[in-house]
């Protein structure tokens, strides 16, 4: 991070991928090397635009570029979409907390993620695969409302399935062109014998609604509070603590988050909101 934390560093956009009909992949080329941990956010300005809080998509291992996957939600969100390769970007950042990913080892990490969740969870999985043998095993369990809104298509459903402790079942809320998987929210293929309980935790990430459901479903799984990580990003904006959007309860979420335990903010009202 830079000594002046408002302070972008230059980049450009060197590829841009379409995940989906709303969602978009965006290769970016930092003027300098960009280090950040996963599950930390930083903040994309597009000049003379704004600017907007996203969770990278890559792996932290790769620092000479970064990839960051956007839905077109927004006033900024829907100026990025517009964007082509060339366009000079701003990153401001890390910011946040990230994954305590060296806590997980030895245990089964489960993740459960939807929409375009996926993205901050696919820098996860890439940083696990990097390690595979320092846990149990990785449990994936992804959801979309159809096939076609899957993102990260080629590796979902190539090269993901096939890695040597890695488990993925998908879902879908409508079925279309020939699906023959699962029909239904993302909970209706969460078991509890997915994996040991007593030795795992439990990753989500999505919208706000799926993550509520999920939480509820793992916890009647008996799943403890402290061992279920949830990424609560939704109303974040300035990324510095300083315009106050993002409290929820005593926390900011872009300093004291976005990577929460169930433990930390389960007393707090409208959490979901």
């Amino acid at each position: 991070m830079k000594d002046n934390i408002y302070q972008p560093i230059n980049g450009e956009i060197v590829d841009i991928i379409e995940e989906s009909s709303t969602i978009k992949s965006f290769v970016i080329k930092p003027e300098e090397d960009f280090a950040f941990k996963t599950g930390q956010f930083v903040e994309l300005t597009l000049p003379g635009k704004g600017e907007a809080p996203f969770t990278p998509s890559s792996s932290p291992a790769e620092t000479d570029q970064i990839e960051i996957t956007i839905m077109k939600a927004g006033r900024v969100t829907g100026l990025l979409h517009e964007c082509k390769k060339g366009q000079k970007v701003g990153i401001r950042g890390p910011y946040g907390s990230c994954y305590p990913v060296d806590d997980f080892v030895g245990k089964q990490v489960y993740i459960i993620g939807g929409g375009v969740g996926l993205a901050p969870i696919r820098s996860l999985f890439l940083t696990l695969v990097d390690r595979i043998k320092d846990f149990k095993s990785v449990t994936c369990r992804y959801g979309a409302k159809t096939p076609e809104d899957f993102i990260f298509k080629k590796t979902l459903f190539g090269e993901w399935q096939k890695i040597k402790g890695v488990e993925i079942k998908l879902s879908v809320d409508q079925a279309g062109n020939g699906w023959d998987g699962n029909v239904g929210v993302v909970t209706t293929i969460l078991n509890p014998s997915d994996v040991d309980i007593k030795n795992a935790v439990a990753v989500v990430c999505g919208p706000p609604i799926m993550m509520k459901y999920v939480t509820l479903k793992l916890l009647d799984f008996k799943f403890p509070p402290e061992n279920i990580y949830l990424s609560m990003e939704k109303n974040m904006s300035c990324g510095v603590g300083k315009c106050g959007h993002c409290m929820l309860g005593k926390y900011y979420v872009c300093k004291d988050g976005p990577v929460f335990t169930y433990e930390q903010i389960k007393g707090y009202p409208k959490i979901w909101e």
